[in-house]
């Protein structure tokens, strides 16, 4: 079991592991990225429905807010920047969160499209919330749906739950795949708002009337999160300097709390912050 760093502990972790402070993202990705998303493209909104007419400034200066990227819109190639202050102080808002959810034995969702890195850490936070007595949902099992990917053709994915109950996508091939998209969370609510009959349920439907078994919480990163937040769920996640939906989903109040790190680097890496989440919720690592 990992150690709980102490706070600058855990700060310098950060920055040696380049989870914060000068991460190994390309600058331009993250203009191209919040320009996109500005623009509206659906890729980069990850399920969320904006109030505000972003635009690649706004995003810029939101995400330098929000997230610690360099300021200067005159700094459009080379690497970015994460404010591991801010990482921290979101981990800690994350854990507070996640303690809440535990005191009060909430019904939680949890899922990530990073699945090759992020995984244990969400596996760790769903075992002690499960210890705790909240239940965490594991509906739409083996759903399907048809994606492109960029070398051409037409390949399935769907949804599988690893161990401990954290949903993630699989293709065809056996193996865990990346996304981006908000379809996979949709599906998990739709199957929870049809019950056991299973039917579907537009989402939109869900306004007045809540299903009898519905998330509290959300614990997610990318479409999964993004799709929670825009259904009026509690959601709490991780995103990347170069993924701004979530942060502007936060400054729009859909998001509760998102933290900034670079979601690609090694999972061992996470550890630290695994703990650090775990202590701050008043949790202990269970298994």
């Amino acid at each position: 079991m990992t150690a709980v760093p102490k706070r600058d502990e855990l700060r310098a972790h950060l920055v040696r592991t380049l989870i914060a402070g000068d991460v190994a993202t390309p600058r331009q990705n993250n203009l191209k990225h919040y320009r996109r998303m500005a623009a509206g493209d659906s890729y980069y909104r990850f399920g969320l429905e904006f109030e505000r007419a972003w635009t690649e400034r706004t995003v810029l200066e939101m995400m330098v807010e929000r997230c610690g990227v360099v300021s200067d819109p005159r700094h459009v190639f080379g690497d970015d920047t994460i404010d591991p202050d801010i990482t921290i102080a979101m981990l800690e808002a994350m854990g507070e969160r996640i303690g809440l959810a535990a005191r009060r034995r909430e019904n939680v969702v949890i899922a990530t499209g990073h699945p090759a890195t992020l995984t244990p850490l969400y596996q760790a936070v769903a075992r002690a919330l499960a210890a705790s007595g909240c239940r965490v949902l594991t509906p739409a099992a083996g759903w399907t749906y048809e994606v492109q990917p960029s070398w051409g053709g037409a390949e399935l994915r769907r949804i599988v739950y690893a161990e401990g109950g954290v949903a993630m996508l699989e293709g065809d091939d056996g193996r865990a795949h990346h996304t981006h998209d908000p379809h996979p969370m949709e599906a998990v609510l739709r199957a929870l708002a049809a019950g056991n009959d299973g039917g579907i349920t537009a989402l939109d439907d869900l306004a007045d009337a809540k299903p009898d078994v519905w998330p509290d919480l959300a614990i997610a990163d990318h479409g999964w999160a993004g799709a929670a937040g825009q259904a009026g769920i509690d959601t709490v996640g991780f995103a990347d300097c170069n993924d701004p939906a979530l942060f502007a989903g936060a400054a729009e109040g859909k998001i509760d709390v998102v933290v900034p790190l670079d979601d690609g680097v090694s999972p061992h890496h996470y550890a630290p912050l695994t703990a650090y989440i775990l202590d701050c919720a008043g949790l202990s690592a269970a298994g």
